[in-house]
């Protein structure tokens, strides 16, 4: 990830999907919740846990009130409905915890003299302590409007990259990989700020690259 050259200099907000990974650096966190919103799925459906149920629905609800406020004109939430909706989130989180109390620690065995280890907490528990440990990574998008409600749009910058490896093989050298890149990013940047495509190739094939704005 250093090699890489952007999380170790980037400052600003970054959406990713928790992994641990990131936690060593500077920027702002922010989790993504289509991810939760999966995970969430997967609880209510095959655990039956219904404050699963209810969390996704409200995530979905919180994203819907941050994309009508915007509509509106507004940069924030209305402080009633935003502290409504965390007072919601911390009710259902809680209600979660009490459908899925702590693992007991095991016991020592007369075969094994050992201390037990740290007793293995299950799927729902594991995404509740997320939800609550670090709730205002995955409720940023609800406080800052610049935040994404998830990361789909990087996933969606990288996925041609997977395309162009499927299609051809693989990439034949790494001056190649760096070429394809480097236009892909490119053009993602220029279409990103409103910039019509096929003008700013032809001045960039001219000589006179449209340069994107960096602020």
């Amino acid at each position: 990830m250093d090699a890489i050259g952007i999380a170790s200099a980037f400052r600003g907000t970054s959406v990713h999907d928790g992994l641990l990974s990131y936690h060593g650096y500077s920027f702002t966190q922010a989790l993504c919740n289509v991810h939760h919103l999966r995970e969430l799925t997967f609880l209510e459906e095959e655990l039956k846990q219904d404050w699963a149920r209810k969390m996704k629905e409200l995530l979905v609800e919180m994203k819907a009130c941050v994309e009508q406020a915007k509509a509106a004109g507004s940069r924030e939430l209305d402080l009633l409905l935003l502290a409504g909706l965390l007072t919601r989130y911390d009710e259902i989180f809680a209600e979660g915890y009490r459908a899925n109390p702590p693992p007991e620690k095991p016991k020592k065995s007369a075969q094994n003299k050992r201390t037990p280890g740290r007793p293995k907490q299950g799927p729902a528990r594991n995404l509740l302590n997320r939800l609550s440990s670090e709730k205002w990574a995955v409720l940023r998008f609800l406080h800052d409007f610049a935040v994404p409600f998830d990361n789909n749009q990087a996933e969606r910058d990288l996925r041609m990259i997977k395309v162009q490896q499927k299609v051809s093989g693989c990439f034949r050298t790494e001056e190649g990989v760096a070429m394809f890149c480097r236009i892909r990013s490119y053009l993602s940047t220029l279409r990103k700020q409103g910039i019509e495509l096929l003008s700013a190739l032809e001045c960039t094939l001219s000589g006179h690259p449209v340069l994107p704005a960096f602020t």
